[in-house]
């Protein structure tokens, strides 16, 4: 008889036991809970009044959505809590599990509910006592593993590590303190949106992997793809799960998922000085004893227990001490049906998960689950996927819930033992508290767009017109002295006059031009950081959701837009958390509407020449007319290439946080490092490149008027498309070229094709000023921006891009023109 025979017949005993009488009560199921709750009316979130709790029924929907509900804890018998609908009245902002979730009201009227009651604070023995027990050193050298049988790795060997943890837990707070890294910490759910790898200080042979944010190993996004295929196909030699200990809960869920990829796994606790601030405490021994792996408190942001941390995750990785447990279903919960569903699928596709390298208990959960991917990569043939739909059908009838629900009440149930066991709630938190004041102004029904409207404005004020203007003129008053100086030590020197011309005219003038921009960039960034690392942004997505629907988008997608503010490459990475293809196609094309900083110089040096009076107003003003045109652009795509609805809105809100200033002074460093960066290489070198093609002509001669030289007639080609905006003189034509590599570019080249201000203001009127400001605006964006969109959705795209972005930017351009022209101003 062969093995699978033998497996089969095996499945089919195991299906066939049936439920003892006495538990065949407790079985919830939703007929079952419709005998029990008698004439009890039955309601749906949607209809749940603000301030009360109730517990939930039903979970509808279908497919991947509601698979993120479930893991989200939105699951058949918890507790939840009506806290206010947005601004705009969707959506609505609910309690569960301890945190706070965002959800819209179509997608609540999909989930029933029943005993509507008052949220009342739940009563607990904060002083009950239990007794200690001995410490089970997991991940401790001598204690844990045997020294007998063990096989530890050579010494050669590189540890590998995947941080992983949800989103707002401080991961990438904690990878840098565990690498020295300067990446970009914040507080928006998906705020790592590429793998980030470094090296444990200290600890030469490791290699540790900073994974996307995620709440479970379901395929629901693409930061959960990206998470799932590396731990899946790199194999890495051990997990270091960071969660967070305010929250521990729901943070669990991921942490049981990962134990079933049978991995050597550390816990790391983190903010547990604010639980212990709080008043609440975590009895570690007891839950290092019930998970069966490491479990180590950490403060992230204070740099507590890190160390050691980092000698349980190298201790388990170089001995390989894998989970002491990966099995959380118990013989008696709800009569034993999903241990039993668990151990058939087990049996009949261990082989399969042998082959495919896929560890045999994540694999059967997750077919449980109804997760297409896995059971695809399995290879079953068409008898095995008949029998395994058997067993899970076996399994719903039997628990009376569907198989994704049963699967995530498993794994909460066994999270809430181990919660009774290990954790002493505290109380009410600073933070929450704090939070809930907040929100009463910052997502209040009358005060959160006017509060909204009033912080942007506050940010582009303070940035365009006195803090950044301030800065901006020390710099350029320094320049223009150091400039000075040199040139007259050049003239004294009698240095050769193509070099002279070159450092003065070229470098100085060009480079020197670009940099006196750095403060208003830095500035800009500053405040943007500041509103994404203390969860402002999340709640704007949480207030402008209805609008954006109207759109075609999600609420999600005003974060990509607002990073694009500062520039659009992340912006565009930053798509990368919506869920939805369609939203993140979308995203992408309305983020170059949104002006990026670097366009800042051209509107600074523009505005100072032309419209001295009314800098700031028009440099708000064109802020302004790109978001206008994006609107317009996505009423367009989402009545033509994108129709639909866009995916459903549900994010957690965290709670606000202090900004940490070494955080937000990493950032301004790294995008002061990237602008000094470019100035001093693609825009020094364009700098450069420009002087040689205005100074010589074909024949390499030194030309007398640039007029004459090979830019001239390179350039000629484009002016006579220009020529009708009023900017048809080869020198913008240059200029405008050489700002499809760094938009910083166009004012450097101006200063060496014209050679001063004055020579600018002559060579154009206002009103011309005016078309190219716009057209500077809109047209495409610089090459890194392209080839992340090339990257996102390919080059056809890509392409699409450069000549949609052109051709707006002409129109809008030439459109401004004719209404100068009307009003009498040309």
């Amino acid at each position: 008889m062969s093995s699978f025979t033998l497996r089969l017949e095996h499945v089919i005993l195991v299906q066939q036991k049936q439920l003892p009488n006495r538990e065949r009560a407790a079985v919830y199921g939703k007929a079952a809970d419709c005998a029990e709750r008698g004439t009890e009316e039955i309601m749906t979130l949607k209809e749940l009044p603000i301030g009360k709790k109730a517990t939930i029924t039903t979970v509808g929907g279908e497919g991947a959505l509601r698979q993120h509900f479930l893991d989200m804890g939105v699951i058949p018998g918890t507790d939840i809590v009506l806290i206010k609908y947005a601004p705009l009245g969707d959506p609505m902002e609910f309690m569960i599990h301890g945190y706070e979730l965002t959800l819209r009201l179509a997608d609540a009227e999909k989930i029933e509910i029943r005993d509507v009651r008052d949220d009342e604070p739940e009563t607990e023995e904060r002083t009950r006592k239990k007794p200690r027990i001995e410490h089970p050193g997991l991940g401790e050298g001598g204690r844990y593993h045997e020294k007998g049988t063990e096989h530890p790795l050579p010494d050669s060997a590189l540890l590998t590590f995947a941080l992983a943890g949800n989103q707002n837990c401080g991961k990438t707070t904690l990878f840098n303190q565990l690498t020295g890294s300067n990446q970009h910490v914040g507080n928006f759910p998906g705020v790592t949106v590429d793998r980030k790898d470094g090296v444990i200080k200290g600890h030469c042979n490791t290699l540790i992997t900073d994974l996307p944010g995620i709440y479970s190993m379901s395929p629901y996004s693409g930061e959960e793809m990206v998470t799932r295929e590396f731990v899946l196909k790199e194999h890495p030699k051990g997990i270091i799960n960071i969660v967070d200990a305010t929250n521990i809960e729901r943070n669990l869920y991921l942490t049981m998922q990962l134990m079933e990829l049978d991995i050597p796994i550390v816990l790391a606790l983190n903010m547990m000085d604010e639980v212990r601030g709080n008043g609440g405490a975590i009895r570690i021994n007891e839950m290092e004893a019930m998970l069966g792996i490491s479990v180590v408190p950490v403060s992230a942001v204070k740099n507590e227990g890190t160390d050691e941390l980092v000698n349980h995750a190298l201790h388990v990785a170089k001995y390989q001490e894998r989970p002491g447990r990966i099995d959380f279903c118990r013989e008696d919960q709800r009569g034993g049906a999903v241990h039993r569903c668990l151990h058939g699928i087990m049996h009949l596709i261990e082989d399969h998960a042998r082959q495919a390298e896929i560890p045999v208990r994540f694999a059967a959960s997750k077919l449980a689950e109804g997760d297409a991917q896995i059971q695809d990569s399995l290879g079953l043939d068409q008898n095995e996927k008949e029998m395994l739909e058997h067993i899970i059908c076996q399994m719903e009838k039997e628990s009376g819930m569907d198989r994704a629900a049963a699967i995530a009440d498993m794994r909460f149930s066994f999270i809430q033992e181990v919660c009774d066991a290990t954790v002493i709630k505290p109380r009410e938190s600073k933070e929450h508290a704090r939070s809930a004041k907040l929100d009463r102004v910052l997502t209040g029904k009358y005060t959160a767009l006017p509060v909204f409207i009033g912080i942007m404005g506050l940010v582009f004020w303070l940035t365009f017109n006195v803090i950044g203007a301030w800065l901006q003129d020390m710099l350029d008053q320094g320049i223009t002295w150091l400039a000075g100086m040199t040139d007259r030590a050049m003239a004294a020197a009698d240095v050769n006059e193509v070099l002279h011309s070159l450092i003065i005219d070229g470098i100085f003038n060009g480079v020197g031009s670009v940099l006196s921009f750095l403060p208003i960039i830095v500035i800009l960034f500053f405040f943007l950081s500041m509103m994404e690392d203390s969860g402002y942004i999340a709640r704007v997505a949480f207030v402008m959701d209805k609008l954006l629907r109207k759109m075609g988008l999600s609420g999600r997608s005003i974060v990509p837009m607002l990073v694009g503010f500062g520039c659009t490459v992340p912006g565009v990475m930053a798509t990368r958390t919506l869920p939805s293809e369609r939203d993140r196609k979308m995203t992408i094309l309305l983020t170059p509407f949104m002006s990026c900083s670097a366009k800042l110089p051209i509107y600074g040096f523009f505005t100072a020449v032309f419209f001295p009076e009314h800098a700031a107003l028009v440099m708000i003003g064109l802020y302004v007319l790109g978001i206008l045109l994006g609107v317009l652009l996505a009423l367009v795509l989402k009545k033509t290439m994108f129709k639909g609805e866009a995916v459903p809105f549900v994010m957690e809100l965290p709670n606000y946080r202090m900004p940490g200033m070494k955080n937000v002074g990493h950032l301004l460093w790294d995008k002061a490092k990237d602008f000094l960066q470019r100035a001093f290489t693609v825009i020094f070198i364009a700098t450069i490149v420009i002087w040689f093609l205005q100074t010589f002509d074909f024949g390499l001669n030194i030309v007398d008027n640039s007029h004459d030289s090979m830019l001239a007639a390179a350039a000629g080609l484009l002016a006579p498309v220009l020529r009708p905006l009023g900017i048809g003189d080869w020198r913008i034509s240059t200029a405008l070229i050489t700002g499809f590599m760094a938009k910083e570019s166009v004012v450097a080249t101006l200063s060496v094709l014209f050679g001063s201000t004055e020579a600018i203001a002559g060579a154009l009127t206002p009103l011309a000023a005016a078309s190219l400001l716009v057209f500077c605006l809109l047209y495409t964006p610089c090459v890194a921006a392209i080839a992340s969109v090339k990257r996102e959705l390919g080059g056809k795209w890509a392409v699409g891009v450069v000549l949609g972005q052109c051709a707006v930017a002409w129109a809008a351009a030439g459109v401004v023109r004719l209404i100068g022209f009307v009003l009498g101003l040309g």
